[in-house]
């Protein structure tokens, strides 16, 4: 009965100076130093795998992507698992969708690694790749969603990598879109640089850092891991999202501030927020993502990039510069490549159907999910 009560008393101090302000402070006080660099850009007839590190993309996608990427003079490789699936959903086991990054990267003939889809599970591959081979293995990463993972992962390797659109995506428009063409140009050299139109939540401001972030749902549940980009110094944070309601995302806002990312944060930049649900007292989701950035940060709202038809690229890693006036705002990036201005309101399509906008990737997500409410309620009845 001693022996427990002392290890009672002992659980409890141990609990105290966990959740004192010493140890709170000790640990918004970690920091890391970030500093990419850039992988080659490509060449004519240069190879690019295409992976599936997250769910399972159907082959005849995975082909169509394929096609296009040889439309673009690319010669495209299928990882070895691409066609898996495990569990129903994934591209193959954790250990096989690692074996095939790690084939990307290891292989001197691949220039670069295209990512079929998002979904989930990259999360079951952090301690399985270690930094060592994304720092030792040099090249362009794209993806965005689920993969934001491993863009995180490049960025605490010290490699640039691409915030971008996938090859499922590629299948869908034939690549002849401009977030397909501008992902292409990029990595064939001409690095955009952005013009974006006022926002009515904007903040005016000048920031400069490293552009660090992605898909809220994906980075924050890595926070403190070797996948957390966002313990670095002087960071631009970027946040998209897609699905979930206002109270989910207030939930992860507040878990990077009680992990001090906003005081890192140099600048922000809020990208699509797509059929994420109203439940809370704010009229948008950048209004409330605003509420928790401390004055004095600039906020650059409604930039096109996330899980609607466009899903203009971002270069995770690379030293950006944010400039938000009343105006509008811009966001370039400081590395090699031929700077090519890109007025985003030039890439974004508008087609309306009763004054609401209708696109293609939210007449996608409406159909899984009738297609699960289907399976759901088949699975009932039986």
């Amino acid at each position: 009965m001693m022996t427990r009560t002392v290890f009672r008393c002992l659980a409890v101090l141990l609990l105290a100076a966990a959740c004192s302000p010493r140890h709170t402070q000790d640990l918004r006080e970690k920091t890391v130093a970030l500093s990419c660099a850039q992988p080659a850009f490509l060449q004519p007839s240069d190879k690019i795998a295409l992976l599936s590190p997250s769910y399972h993309t159907p082959m005849e996608n995975v082909e169509a992507a394929a096609a296009v990427l040889r439309g673009w003079g690319f010669e495209p490789v299928i990882g070895a698992h691409v066609g898996e699936v495990y569990r129903g959903k994934y591209a193959g086991k954790p250990k096989e969708r690692v074996s095939d990054l790690e084939w990307a990267l290891k292989d001197p003939s691949i220039k670069a690694i295209l990512c079929n889809r998002g979904g989930y599970g990259t999360i079951r591959l952090v301690d399985m790749l270690p930094l060592e081979e994304l720092t030792a293995h040099s090249k362009w990463l794209v993806g965005y969603s689920d993969i934001t993972t491993l863009l995180e992962m490049e960025t605490r390797a010290g490699v640039m990598s691409i915030h971008g659109t996938m090859g499922t995506h590629l299948a869908q428009t034939r690549g002849n879109d401009p977030s397909s063409t501008l992902l292409r140009d990029l990595l064939l050299g001409q690095v955009p640089a952005y013009a974006v139109p006022a926002h009515p939540e904007n903040r005016p401001g000048h920031a400069t850092g490293i552009l660090v972030g992605g898909n809220l749902c994906t980075f924050t549940p890595v926070l403190g891991t070797q996948a957390d980009a966002t313990l670095g110094r002087d960071i631009i944070l970027f946040i998209e999202e897609v699905g979930e309601d206002m109270s989910h995302i207030d939930r992860l806002i507040n878990t990077l501030v009680l992990n001090g990312v906003f005081e890192r944060c140099r600048g922000v930049v809020l990208g699509e927020f797509t059929d994420c649900k109203a439940n809370l007292d704010f009229d948008s989701v950048e209004e409330m993502v605003c509420s928790y950035v401390p004055a004095g940060i600039p906020v650059l709202c409604g930039f096109p990039t996330g899980h609607d038809d466009v899903n203009l690229p971002l270069v995770m890693g690379a030293p950006a510069t944010l400039d938000v006036t009343a105006a509008g705002a811009s966001l370039t990036f400081g590395m090699e490549g031929r700077q090519v201005p890109v007025r985003t309101e030039d890439t974004v399509a508008t087609p309306f159907q009763g004054g609401q906008k209708i696109t293609e990737g939210k007449k996608q997500r409406r159909l899984v999910r009738i297609v699960d409410f289907l399976k759901h309620f088949e699975g009932i009845r039986r």
